[in-house]
């Protein structure tokens, strides 16, 4: 792929299906909000696990373009880090534990690459989670998918400095053992005292399988990207949610089968459900104030008002 010199300053969005982001209604307006000035958003799409030298020939342009003023990174958090991590000046220390990067951006002249997503993930999970949930229930976290925003959701909750306040247990699937393999490292790393289980789990019904295990309560998380990168569901239409559960879906948009699968067994199992959009605006927000090197809050009034612009702008409407 060529890339072609910005002629003003250019803010990028590493991802699969940009085109199709609420984002790229959003920025222009909160770009005027927050008074970036004349700016431009570009998408940039790769398929999942591309080739290194893909992630290297756009991160090696990023860098050495004058008007390119940095990215936000999905989906490729992982791969992206791995085979681009020798061209960054400075790599911040989650980033660094964690192995992925959520976030390119310039300064002072150097090139830095940052993890936001474990400050992302935090915010979004305690705005919805009820006070002491994990200490009144004494309830597990199941998180399908081994990606970046697993590592970073499940090093926020198992954090000492959330006392009692803590899963009974971390289970963590994927399709494949490499990525299991690699959450498993950063946990001993933690070293939180949490227990943490792994399954590979290839076919959905695997997951419907350890689903049926768990207790009243339980954090059941769709981080796998289907239903928005890829069609369907890390669950089978089998699948039968514990009583009480958190569900909560990273993705906003999409054909959300996940989603819809836990909206039909919600007043059976008096589920609470998310969707991912909080965390999309947590997710931007942050990455576009390392960027633009601007204050942006993260809650009150301030923040409210970045929600606000960006329903209005941009937030799918949900028909089921």
């Amino acid at each position: 792929m060529s890339y072609q010199a910005a002629h003003r300053p250019t803010f990028y969005f590493i991802g699969v299906t940009t085109a199709q982001s609420s984002i790229m209604r959003v920025f222009p307006e909160w770009a005027k909000h927050l008074g970036l000035g004349d700016v431009e958003m570009k998408g940039i799409d790769f398929k999942p696990h591309s080739a290194p030298q893909a992630y290297r020939e756009v991160v090696a342009f990023l860098r050495n373009d004058p008007l390119s003023l940095g990215a936000l990174v999905t989906t490729h958090k992982i791969d992206l880090y791995a085979a681009c991590r020798d061209l960054f000046d400075e790599i911040d220390p989650h980033a660094a534990m964690m192995g992925e990067t959520s976030c390119l951006s310039k300064r002072d002249g150097k090139f830095v690459c940052h993890a936001k997503d474990p400050i992302t993930s935090g915010l979004a999970l305690d705005g919805f989670l009820p006070p002491e949930h994990f200490s009144r229930t004494g309830a597990p976290v199941f998180s399908m998918g081994a990606g970046g925003s697993t590592i970073a959701l499940t090093w926020h909750l198992m954090q000492a400095s959330r006392g009692a306040n803590r899963p009974s247990r971390v289970i963590v699937s994927n399709r494949s053992a490499a990525r299991l393999e690699e959450i498993e490292r950063i946990h001993r790393e933690i070293d939180s005292g949490v227990p943490c289980e792994y399954v590979v789990a290839p076919r959905a019904e695997d997951n419907d399988a350890v689903l049926a295990g768990l207790s009243p309560g339980t954090l059941v998380i769709n981080a796998t990207g289907l239903g928005k990168d890829a069609p369907g569901s890390p669950l089978s239409s089998a699948a039968v949610f514990p009583r009480e559960a958190i569900v909560w879906d990273l993705n906003y948009r999409g054909e959300l089968v996940f989603l819809d699968q836990a909206r039909a067994q919600e007043k059976q199992q008096q589920l609470q459900i998310e969707d991912g959009w909080t965390y999309f605006i947590y997710g931007w927000t942050r990455v576009i104030a390392e960027v633009f090197h601007v204050e942006i809050p993260s809650h009150g009034h301030a923040f409210d008002e970045i929600g606000r612009i960006a329903a209005q702008a941009g937030k799918p409407a949900v028909v089921r």
